[in-house]
């Protein structure tokens, strides 16, 4: 999905959004960082296995995700990080790295942390490393439908 694919989706669906450029960067934080963006705010989805099976967990941009967490809210196994390798070609036309939160669009379960769900907005990657979207958390929900858990490590040494 590329920017001018995920705007059309976006404006099929009636979607108030904004679209943020910015020069090329790699990390959320250095995304929020560079666009005045509290990191609470960005939000960065990751590439997890749950039980073997992909899956998108998003997140602020400020925290890492705990992956013992996200185990026990999921009810899985074993959670895990996705490997680039094993999910390159599940998001094409996406630089690596600059997925949308939009994991169903993709056929991925979707769960995100319920801090989330705290802000009435969500900004996130739209395909590339030059560009942003801001839009309701409320419309986000709509169209991703995350399950909303609580996976964000509250302290560094929890993790993952």
């Amino acid at each position: 999905m590329s920017l001018s694919s995920l705007r059309e989706y976006l404006d099929k669906n009636d979607i108030q959004y904004g679209v943020i450029t910015h020069s090329p960067a790699f990390t959320a934080q250095g995304i929020a960082a560079l666009v005045h963006v509290p990191g609470q705010e960005l939000a960065k989805s990751v590439v997890v296995k749950l039980d073997g099976e992909l899956a998108l967990a998003i997140l602020p941009a400020s925290v890492r995700i705990d992956l013992t967490s996200l185990e026990e809210e999921t009810n899985c196994k074993r959670a895990e990080l996705a490997s680039e390798e094993e999910f390159r070609d599940e998001f094409p036309e996406c630089e690596l790295g600059a997925m949308p939160p939009f994991g169903n669009l993709y056929g991925f379960k979707v769960y995100a942390d319920e801090s989330l769900a705290r802000d009435k907005e969500i900004v996130f990657n739209a395909c590339s490393h030059r560009e942003l979207i801001r839009m309701s958390w409320a419309d986000f929900e709509r169209l991703a439908r995350p399950k909303i858990i609580q996976f964000a490590a509250r302290h560094s040494a929890e993790a993952a």
